[in-house]
Protein backbone atom coordinates (compact mmCIF):
# COMPACT_ATOMS: atom_id res chain seq x y z
CA UNK A 1 0.00 0.00 0.00
CA UNK A 2 1.50 3.38 -1.51
CA UNK A 3 0.28 6.61 0.55
CA UNK A 4 2.30 9.58 -0.33
CA UNK A 5 2.15 12.81 2.17
CA UNK A 6 1.62 16.69 0.84
CA UNK A 7 2.96 18.85 2.81
CA UNK A 8 2.45 22.45 1.90
CA UNK A 9 4.62 23.69 4.78
CA UNK A 10 6.68 26.59 4.29
CA UNK A 11 9.19 26.59 7.57
CA UNK A 12 11.49 24.09 8.66
CA UNK A 13 10.96 22.64 11.31
CA UNK A 14 7.19 22.88 10.09
CA UNK A 15 3.94 21.95 12.24
CA UNK A 16 2.31 20.67 8.65
CA UNK A 17 4.68 18.82 8.39
CA UNK A 18 4.86 17.11 11.57
CA UNK A 19 0.74 16.85 11.54
CA UNK A 20 1.07 14.93 7.78
CA UNK A 21 4.39 12.96 9.76
CA UNK A 22 1.75 11.99 12.48
CA UNK A 23 -1.01 10.68 9.89
CA UNK A 24 1.27 9.00 8.49
CA UNK A 25 2.34 6.99 11.12
CA UNK A 26 -0.62 5.96 12.68
CA UNK A 27 -1.96 4.87 9.39
CA UNK A 28 1.44 2.78 8.81
CA UNK A 29 0.54 1.01 12.59
CA UNK A 30 -2.66 0.28 11.35
CA UNK A 31 -2.07 -1.21 7.67
CA UNK A 32 -2.52 -4.68 7.33
CA UNK A 33 0.41 -6.83 7.58
CA UNK A 34 0.49 -8.83 4.86
CA UNK A 35 0.25 -5.47 2.98
CA UNK A 36 2.59 -2.65 4.99
CA UNK A 37 2.20 1.09 4.05
CA UNK A 38 5.04 2.43 2.05
CA UNK A 39 5.03 6.07 2.92
CA UNK A 40 7.00 9.29 0.92
CA UNK A 41 6.45 12.78 1.66
CA UNK A 42 5.88 15.71 -0.93
CA UNK A 43 7.75 18.83 0.09
CA UNK A 44 5.73 21.42 -1.95
CA UNK A 45 8.24 24.22 -0.54
CA UNK A 46 10.95 22.52 -2.50
CA UNK A 47 8.71 22.71 -5.75
CA UNK A 48 7.42 25.86 -5.20
CA UNK A 49 9.87 27.05 -8.37
CA UNK A 50 8.94 24.22 -10.51
CA UNK A 51 5.21 24.97 -10.08
CA UNK A 52 5.57 28.93 -10.70
CA UNK A 53 7.63 27.99 -14.22
CA UNK A 54 5.09 24.97 -15.05
CA UNK A 55 2.43 28.13 -15.13
CA UNK A 56 4.19 30.09 -17.57
CA UNK A 57 5.65 27.50 -19.92
CA UNK A 58 3.88 24.60 -19.38
CA UNK A 59 6.95 21.99 -18.48
CA UNK A 60 6.95 20.44 -15.45
CA UNK A 61 10.61 20.04 -14.18
CA UNK A 62 12.11 16.83 -12.97
CA UNK A 63 11.25 17.35 -9.79
CA UNK A 64 7.70 18.39 -9.98
CA UNK A 65 7.30 15.57 -12.56
CA UNK A 66 8.42 13.00 -9.93
CA UNK A 67 6.44 14.33 -7.62
CA UNK A 68 3.50 14.60 -9.36
CA UNK A 69 4.08 10.71 -10.61
CA UNK A 70 3.93 9.72 -7.09
CA UNK A 71 0.78 11.55 -6.15
CA UNK A 72 -0.84 10.09 -9.12
CA UNK A 73 0.20 6.84 -8.42
CA UNK A 74 -0.22 6.43 -4.75
CA UNK A 75 -3.01 4.34 -3.41
CA UNK A 76 -3.91 6.94 -1.01
CA UNK A 77 -3.28 10.65 -0.11
CA UNK A 78 -2.50 12.76 3.04
CA UNK A 79 -2.69 16.17 2.20
CA UNK A 80 -1.52 18.96 4.57
CA UNK A 81 -1.55 22.42 4.53
CA UNK A 82 -1.53 25.84 6.56
CA UNK A 83 -4.38 27.78 7.01
CA UNK A 84 -3.42 31.11 4.59
CA UNK A 85 -6.23 34.10 4.79
CA UNK A 86 -9.12 31.28 6.16
CA UNK A 87 -8.33 29.06 3.49
CA UNK A 88 -5.43 26.31 1.83
CA UNK A 89 -2.45 28.21 0.86
CA UNK A 90 -1.53 29.57 -2.82
CA UNK A 91 1.27 26.87 -3.12
CA UNK A 92 -1.18 23.37 -2.30
CA UNK A 93 -3.55 25.08 -4.41
CA UNK A 94 -1.10 25.71 -7.33
CA UNK A 95 0.29 22.06 -7.32
CA UNK A 96 -3.13 20.55 -7.59
CA UNK A 97 -3.84 23.14 -10.07
CA UNK A 98 -0.79 21.38 -12.55
CA UNK A 99 -2.08 17.79 -11.88
CA UNK A 100 -4.48 16.16 -14.82
CA UNK A 101 -8.05 17.27 -12.97
CA UNK A 102 -9.01 13.44 -13.93
CA UNK A 103 -5.76 12.17 -12.21
CA UNK A 104 -7.36 11.75 -8.50
CA UNK A 105 -10.41 10.26 -9.45
CA UNK A 106 -11.38 7.42 -6.87
CA UNK A 107 -8.49 8.04 -4.77
CA UNK A 108 -8.64 7.98 -0.67
CA UNK A 109 -7.83 11.07 0.37
CA UNK A 110 -7.20 12.13 4.29
CA UNK A 111 -7.34 16.02 4.64
CA UNK A 112 -5.77 17.62 7.27
CA UNK A 113 -4.72 21.76 8.15
CA UNK A 114 -2.26 24.01 10.72
CA UNK A 115 -3.35 27.12 11.51
CA UNK A 116 -2.75 29.34 14.78
CA UNK A 117 -6.32 29.61 16.49
CA UNK A 118 -8.88 27.02 16.01
CA UNK A 119 -11.39 29.89 14.36
CA UNK A 120 -10.15 28.44 11.17
CA UNK A 121 -10.99 24.60 11.78
CA UNK A 122 -13.75 24.97 9.06
CA UNK A 123 -11.33 25.09 6.57
CA UNK A 124 -11.50 21.73 6.03
CA UNK A 125 -15.42 21.57 5.24
CA UNK A 126 -15.05 24.99 3.41
CA UNK A 127 -11.92 24.97 1.23
CA UNK A 128 -10.13 21.35 1.27
CA UNK A 129 -13.06 18.80 1.48
CA UNK A 130 -15.04 21.16 -1.82
CA UNK A 131 -11.68 21.28 -4.13
CA UNK A 132 -11.20 17.23 -3.69
CA UNK A 133 -14.69 17.03 -4.21
CA UNK A 134 -14.03 18.20 -7.60
CA UNK A 135 -10.91 16.62 -8.38
CA UNK A 136 -13.50 13.48 -7.68
CA UNK A 137 -11.27 12.46 -5.00
CA UNK A 138 -12.71 10.06 -2.36
CA UNK A 139 -12.52 12.13 1.10
CA UNK A 140 -12.05 10.43 4.33
CA UNK A 141 -15.06 11.16 6.69
CA UNK A 142 -12.92 12.72 9.39
CA UNK A 143 -10.45 15.45 8.35
CA UNK A 144 -7.30 16.47 10.97
CA UNK A 145 -7.18 20.32 11.73
CA UNK A 146 -4.34 21.32 14.54
CA UNK A 147 -4.48 24.40 15.81
CA UNK A 148 -1.12 26.13 18.23
CA UNK A 149 -2.81 24.66 20.81
CA UNK A 150 -3.63 21.35 19.96
CA UNK A 151 -0.38 20.69 19.84
CA UNK A 152 -0.08 18.05 23.12
CA UNK A 153 -3.76 18.62 23.99
CA UNK A 154 -6.17 15.57 24.69
CA UNK A 155 -8.01 15.04 21.77
CA UNK A 156 -5.63 15.29 18.67
CA UNK A 157 -4.16 11.93 18.86
CA UNK A 158 -7.20 10.57 18.82
CA UNK A 159 -8.36 12.72 15.55
CA UNK A 160 -5.49 11.36 13.83
CA UNK A 161 -5.93 7.97 14.69
CA UNK A 162 -9.48 7.81 13.42
CA UNK A 163 -8.35 9.36 10.29
CA UNK A 164 -5.73 6.90 9.23
CA UNK A 165 -7.90 4.38 9.90
CA UNK A 166 -10.29 5.36 7.90
CA UNK A 167 -7.87 6.14 4.71
CA UNK A 168 -6.52 2.81 5.52
CA UNK A 169 -10.02 1.23 5.59
CA UNK A 170 -10.72 2.95 2.25
CA UNK A 171 -7.63 2.23 0.43
CA UNK A 172 -7.99 -1.73 1.70
CA UNK A 173 -11.63 -2.25 0.84
CA UNK A 174 -12.69 -2.24 4.29
CA UNK A 175 -16.13 -0.76 5.49
CA UNK A 176 -16.01 2.61 6.80
CA UNK A 177 -18.93 2.14 9.08
CA UNK A 178 -16.88 -0.30 11.70
CA UNK A 179 -13.75 0.83 13.67
CA UNK A 180 -11.23 -1.71 13.80
CA UNK A 181 -11.41 -3.92 17.25
CA UNK A 182 -9.27 -3.09 19.74
CA UNK A 183 -5.99 -4.95 20.03
CA UNK A 184 -6.51 -6.06 16.31
CA UNK A 185 -5.12 -5.05 12.93
CA UNK A 186 -6.69 -3.81 10.00
CA UNK A 187 -7.01 -6.85 7.30
CA UNK A 188 -7.45 -7.17 3.83
CA UNK A 189 -11.14 -7.89 2.90
CA UNK A 190 -10.12 -11.33 1.93
CA UNK A 191 -8.48 -11.78 5.26
CA UNK A 192 -11.17 -10.21 7.41
CA UNK A 193 -13.64 -12.18 5.45
CA UNK A 194 -11.68 -15.25 6.30
CA UNK A 195 -11.22 -13.69 10.26
CA UNK A 196 -15.09 -13.53 10.61
CA UNK A 197 -15.73 -16.91 9.71
CA UNK A 198 -13.36 -18.21 12.18
CA UNK A 199 -14.66 -15.13 14.76
CA UNK A 200 -11.46 -13.19 14.67
CA UNK A 201 -12.76 -10.30 12.68
CA UNK A 202 -16.86 -10.47 13.96
CA UNK A 203 -18.35 -7.29 13.61
CA UNK A 204 -16.30 -6.57 10.05
CA UNK A 205 -18.43 -5.68 7.03
CA UNK A 206 -16.44 -6.03 3.83
CA UNK A 207 -17.34 -3.84 1.37
CA UNK A 208 -14.97 -4.03 -1.91
CA UNK A 209 -13.48 -0.27 -2.61
CA UNK A 210 -15.02 -0.28 -6.05
CA UNK A 211 -18.69 -0.90 -4.42
CA UNK A 212 -18.16 1.81 -2.24
CA UNK A 213 -17.23 4.33 -5.20
CA UNK A 214 -20.52 3.01 -6.86
CA UNK A 215 -22.58 4.03 -3.90
CA UNK A 216 -21.08 7.49 -4.43
CA UNK A 217 -22.10 8.18 -8.02
CA UNK A 218 -25.83 9.62 -8.83
CA UNK A 219 -28.16 6.98 -9.69
CA UNK A 220 -28.69 7.00 -13.43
Amino acid sequence: MKLVVVSAGLSVPSSTRLLGDRLAVAAERQAPADAPAEVQVVELRELAVEIAHNFTNGFAGRALSAAIDAVTGADGLIVVTPVFAASYSGLFKSFFDVIDPEALAGKPVLVAATGGTARHSLVLEHALRPLFAYLKAVVVPTGVYAASEDWGAEGLDGRIERAAGELVRLVTGLSLGRPVPAGASVGTAAGASAGAAGGAFEGFEVVPFEQQLAALRPAG
